[in-house]
């Protein structure tokens, strides 16, 4: 066997055989896959987002899809790469470091689903970002149960490392609430529109108000280097777990309904009625997070000190070892002057101006083979390396010339 070729996406010849085919027009940039050819930026576009149209060959016709995903903002120049013909790597030039590199998804599973839901051509937005995130944690369990007070100490104990996520609600704010911190206030059109559009994780209408969880609100806690706790109910982490994201899910089990019924009398903050109906409620969730497929794990609340120290062993924080913060994920700096080549799960950029820390190390590595996630939210994993040539650790690589 041969070496394989190294693609240069920049020089690419119209009607590659194996479906690559860049063509520069202007800012414009032209990505076929099978029989559509994907136009991304261009001067038809005057918002503050990068533009995305659709030529369909079949027809003949130009296509503006529904655009979904936070979306990147303009760039004076950029270059596509087509992975897996399922998406398309974006390199912005001369970008900020946390804006340069992004997803355009054409045909992953998220995109397909909401082509079929929306029944129009859909093309999603996800923004890459270096290393990886710790799985979020969802917490259920019955009213009751000290599912909060063990989210309390586990957050005392580790303040640097855990976070929750803002949930969103249509209701209006009451008292001191502020917008961001408690919640995010939004109107009931704009939150069902992005229910239909698939950026929340789980919903549900409470005396006439929608409340949920998006997307955005628990990638917004890994940004910040903090792993994200979800205090949800059963059917919240039966949506969650329905959905793409990639987490733990732990539910916390009383000792027996009689000792929870003692639990919630001794509160004294309900009424009768009102103790009765949490537990019908309670005593439903117990049968499904009990026998359905929806928990990874159960704990039993009997000693709270005992609780805590095996959700502390789930999560890996027993022994001795203090846990320590993870640092908040780092951009690329990318020069305005670079030529780009593609092999396998590796893109090689050549910055032909020396902008990198190390002036000497001219070729950046963005090594694909590891990314999780996507649409509607962060495609994680992405991987970067800076190294002196192609022969530096890049065993298959031909020059490109």
């Amino acid at each position: 066997m041969g070496e394989a070729p190294a693609f240069i996406v920049d020089d690419l010849p119209t009607g590659f055989p194996n479906g690559f085919d860049f063509k520069s027009k202007g800012c414009t940039t032209a990505t076929i896959i099978g029989n559509k050819e994907y136009l991304i930026g261009g001067d038809h576009d005057e918002s503050s987002t990068v533009g995305v149209q659709i030529f369909d060959q079949t027809r003949g016709e130009l296509v503006n899809p529904t655009v979904l995903g936070t979306q990147p903002k303009p760039c004076k120049d950029h270059s596509a790469v087509l992975l897996n013909e399922d998406r398309l790597l974006i390199i912005k030039r001369g970008s900020t470091p946390d804006d340069c590199i992004w997803f355009l998804e054409v045909d992953t599973k998220y995109v397909r689903e909401q082509r079929k839901i929306l029944g129009t051509e859909v093309v999603a937005w996800s923004k890459a970002v270096r290393g990886d995130a710790e799985k979020p944690v969802v917490i259920s369990g019955p009213s009751g149960v000290g599912k909060g007070t063990l989210i309390s100490m586990l957050m005392k104990e580790f303040p640097s490392m855990f976070g929750f996520s803002v949930s969103h609600t249509t209701r209006a704010p009451r008292g001191m609430e502020k917008d961001g911190v408690h919640y995010h206030f939004t109107e009931r059109s704009a939150m069902e529109r992005e229910i239909k559009d698939g950026k929340f994780l789980e919903f549900a209408s409470v005396h006439g108000n929608l409340y949920g969880t998006s997307v955005e609100a628990v990638e917004v806690v890994a940004d910040a280097g903090k792993r994200c706790i979800l205090d949800i109910d059963v059917q919240g982490a039966r949506s969650v777990r329905a959905s793409s994201l990639d987490a733990i899910f732990i539910f916390v089990c009383p000792p027996s309904m009689e000792e929870l019924e003692k639990r919630l009398r001794a509160r004294g903050t309900e009424t009768e009625e009102q103790i009765l109906k949490r537990l019908r409620n309670a005593q439903a969730e117990m049968e499904q997070g009990q026998s359905s497929a929806i928990f990874d794990h159960i704990l039993y609340n009997d000693n709270l000190e005992e609780c805590h120290e095996n959700l502390k062993k789930l999560l890996g924080l027993d022994g001795n070892v203090t846990a320590s913060p993870k640092s908040s994920p780092k951009g690329v700096e990318l020069p305005m002057d670079l030529s780009i080549s593609k092999i396998d799960q590796k893109v090689i950029i050549k910055c032909e101006s020396p902008e990198l820390e190390t002036a000497s190390k001219n070729l950046i590595v963005l090594d694909l083979s590891s990314l999780k996630g996507g649409a509607p939210g962060r495609t994680r994993g992405l991987d970067v390396y800076a190294i002196d040539s192609f022969s530096d650790g890049l065993s298959g690589f031909n020059q490109p010339t």
